[in-house]
């Protein structure tokens, strides 16, 4: 089940079928301990998340015991760009900062790491010169298909790495936390 602010949002996953419901993350419509899993990619970070823990515990609230949350971020304020500003964005965190809001949540972290880090200095330095040259607006867009297939491939590898060893370094965060039985 998924679950969106945007009614633009939510009409767009209704017409693919996809199950979503129209709710704040600081309020969901789902009775204590409903799923094994939750997930949330890109959410938390977000100007209208006023508070990232508040959103994380209400998270954990609906998970039952022994369930898992999947959490994704953007990355280090050294990428904060025109990006940023373009999809209100709050805050970029580190791992440690990631990790420590989960733990006091009361979750065990199983997993941390940076991801998006081997296109990492391409990113770096695209969001320099986007600072420099005074970009505004977004910077995701569509590229042409020999590229994005390069692309795909290359965090297609990443992932593989990801699997078995952390990353030191990278555009996102990324963390599994467990709820406590």
């Amino acid at each position: 089940m998924g679950v969106d602010i945007s009614a633009e949002a939510v009409q767009f996953c209704r017409r693919r079928g996809v199950p979503v419901v129209r709710a704040s993350l600081l309020s969901l419509p789902f009775p204590d301990q409903s799923f094994d899993l939750v997930t949330s990619f890109d959410v938390l970070y977000h100007r209208w998340v006023t508070n990232d823990r508040t959103a994380l515990l209400e998270l954990v609230r609906v998970l039952r015991p022994g369930g898992l949350v999947f959490v994704r971020l953007p990355a280090l304020k050294l990428l904060w760009g025109a990006h940023d500003e373009a999809v209100y964005s709050r805050h970029r965190y580190t791992r440690g900062e990631l990790t420590r809001l989960m733990e006091s949540c009361g979750l065990r972290v199983l997993r941390a790491s940076y991801c998006n880090s081997f296109l990492f200095p391409v990113l770096a330095v695209r969001r320099a010169l986007d600072r420099w040259g005074g970009r505004e607006g977004s910077d995701v867009e569509s590229l042409p298909a020999p590229i994005e297939r390069v692309l795909r491939g290359v965090l297609g590898i990443e992932a593989l790495w990801l699997a078995r060893f952390p990353l030191p370094i990278g555009a996102s965060v990324i963390a599994v936390g467990r709820r406590p039985t």
